[in-house]
């Protein structure tokens, strides 16, 4: 199918670098992996790859390698000029680029990753852009929308599918993470302005910094085994981490979407 004329979406900054997507690729393959392996069509969009095409090169080569070989990823950008400068790095149909936006191009994917796209979107926008998303995917198909910082030390992001967001993740590099509370940095749009008191997710990284600090005594032993005491705690104090320990030593941190749902009466809020 031909892509729209007119692609739904505005030109991002386009800001990217080499491995800025590892931690999340990571997680995809762990958790949406099973998506894919069961898809009658393997085909991934990375909606939004920037000034140039290297993350989406990087999530052909981690998919095909780990989860199945015959995936398909095409990289869709608004700018005609980004997606021409990408033209070298294709390899179809493994790899391909195309114009497009949040109507992902007429494409019916399997999975969406979309990183960094909705930082400059208004807050109220963001349900619309996950339905727009979520309603073009292929049965069973999810949406992995969030940001990291510029080198992809810390991130965080939602899994969205056709009922709406399921889960909230948060993840960092351990190996230089100071205090969770950084991460209230590089949540996603939907909760970037909600890390305040009497917000659920303020309540999430006021819990996992607290938890953080009190498993101080477990630092001789690495940055992944104070993670793990400290998600722990979490957990035990009540909130419905998802996961084991195993998951847990990457870097990850992942509940379910409602228990952080904005604590608002704006029918536009991005809920659960």
């Amino acid at each position: 199918m031909a892509a729209p004329a007119r692609p739904l979406g505005v030109v991002t900054r386009g800001t990217t670098s080499p491995n800025r997507l590892r931690r999340v690729d990571n997680w995809i393959v762990a958790s949406c992996g099973d998506r894919l392996r069961a898809s009658v069509d393997p085909l991934v969009v990375d909606l939004g790859y920037g000034a140039t095409p290297v993350t989406a090169v990087e999530l052909r080569a981690r998919l095909a390698a780990r989860v199945r070989r015959d995936v398909r990823v095409v990289g869709l950008e608004i700018d005609p000029v980004r997606v021409a400068a990408a033209a070298p790095a294709a390899d179809p149909p493994r790899l391909a680029f195309a114009r497009g936006g949040f109507e992902l191009a007429g494409l019916r994917p399997a999975l969406v990753r979309a990183f960094n796209v909705l930082r400059q979107y208004d807050e109220s926008e963001v349900a619309d852009a996950w339905r727009t998303v979520a309603d073009r995917l292929a049965p069973g198909g999810a949406l992995v929308e969030g940001t990291c910082d510029e080198l992809g030390r810390i991130g965080s992001w939602v899994l969205v599918d056709a009922g709406g967001p399921r889960t909230l993740t948060l993840a960092a590099r351990l190996s230089s993470l100071e205090s969770p509370a950084d991460l209230a940095e590089r949540l996603p749009k939907a909760l970037i302005h909600r890390n305040v008191p009497g917000e659920r997710i303020h309540d999430l990284i006021r819990a996992l910094d607290d938890a953080w600090r009190a498993a101080a005594g477990y630092a001789p032993f690495g940055p992944r085994q104070r993670w793990v005491q400290a998600v722990r705690a979490v957990r035990d104090a009540g909130w419905p981490v998802h996961g084991r320990p195993q998951h847990w030593r990457q870097g990850y941190l992942t509940v379910p979407w409602p228990v952080v749902t904005p604590a608002s009466t704006d029918p536009h809020a991005p809920r659960g």
